[in-house]
Parts: C-alpha cells; sequence; structure tokens
C-alpha cells in the first residue's frame, strides 16, 4: 500500500487501529471506540465491546466502583491518571494491567476520556512492595489455583508458593484468601 497519498484523518485512523496497545474511548464509563490490540488483551472482538460499559473488563463490581471513584477523585483536579490492577479477560482469567488515562473533559472527567491498557508480567510489574514472584503467585491465586497447582505451573515446590502466598498476605495485611483477593483488587498504585 502507498501511504504517501493518504490524509492526516487516515494516517490517525490506523495510527489508532494499529497501535501496540489497547487504546478504549469512553464516554461516561461506555465504550465508545477502541483499537485491534483489545482483542488481544481482553479478548473481546471491537465490535462486541463497543457500546458496553466498561465493567465488563473488571473482575468485580466492587473493583470498577472503587477504581471508578478514584479516578474522579484524582481526575477533578487533573487531566491525566495511572495506576496498575487486576482486569478480567473475557473467558475470565484475571490479569495485572497497567492503565493510563486522560479526560478531555476537566469539567466532567467521565464525559469523554481515552485510556490504554497493557498487561504486566513479572519482568515489568509494577513498582509496589510486592516482588516479581510475589505478584505471579497473587495473579494465580486470584484465578482460584491451588498452591500445588500455582507450584506446578512456575516450577516450584508447593511449599514455595505457600511462603510467598504468605509473605503476600502480610504485606496486603490479609488474614485470608477472600480477603486479599479482595485487597488485590482496590490496590492502588500509588503504594
Amino acid at each position: 500500500m502507498n501511504y504517501s497519498g493518504l490524509s492526516a484523518d487516515q494516517l490517525m485512523e490506523i495510527a489508532f487501529q494499529e497501535a501496540p496497545i489497547a487504546v478504549l474511548i469512553l464516554s461516561n464509563r461506555q465504550i465508545k471506540a477502541c483499537n485491534k490490540e483489545v482483542l488481544e488483551l481482553f479478548g473481546w472482538p471491537v465490535n462486541e465491546l463497543v457500546g458496553q460499559s466498561v465493567r465488563v473488563l473488571y473482575p468485580s463490581k466492587f473493583d470498577y466502583d472503587a477504581t471508578g471513584e478514584r479516578w474522579l477523585r484524582w481526575l477533578k483536579s487533573r487531566p491525566r491518571y495511572a495506576d496498575e490492577r487486576f482486569m478480567q479477560y473475557r473467558g475470565g482469567e484475571v490479569f495485572w494491567a497497567r492503565a493510563r488515562g486522560r479526560t478531555l473533559t476537566l469539567e466532567k472527567p467521565f464525559e469523554l476520556m481515552v485510556w490504554t491498557f497493557e498487561r504486566l508480567t513479572a519482568e515489568v510489574s509494577p513498582a509496589s512492595d510486592l516482588t516479581p514472584r510475589e505478584r505471579e503467585v497473587a495473579q494465580h491465586i486470584v484465578n482460584g489455583s491451588s498452591s500445588k497447582d500455582i507450584g506446578v505451573m512456575l516450577g516450584i515446590s508447593h511449599r514455595t508458593v505457600e511462603v510467598h502466598r504468605a509473605a503476600v498476605m502480610r504485606k496486603l495485611n490479609a488474614s485470608n484468601t477472600a480477603q486479599l483477593i479482595s485487597k488485590i483488587f482496590v490496590r492502588d498504585a500509588d503504594h
């Protein structure tokens, strides 16, 4: 294809669609447009995601609500927001992601926003107080895997998994798995 004859608008559309990161345009937390990378990251074809609430990308309603409250508090005084949190693939898998957003309407932050999302791995994980291995173990716990299964997936013993699980629980001040999962879902990247 000869790109030299394309207009600036056509080039911008190509850049949006082919960007190597998931890009979503939201209005009042409803998805108005998204690019092809969204299929790779979230498992949703673009045509099925447009028009839906961004809630479908969150593991729980609680997380969706808590994140929205944080966004709103922050965006009332600044146009950009970024954090790292768990998001949900269409099939139900929960994964750690970095989110970056910008409101185009500071007076009504949710009216028009642009967001990017990228999956984080242990190698590029967030700057939090959890080690890369602890974040890996936490992700598998959130997805419902047992210590034995986590050990097999990570190539470590189930006892080592238990040590990492205990460290995660201690660092997040959780006394049981349900509380741990709840704390992980609402964890703010500022920690």
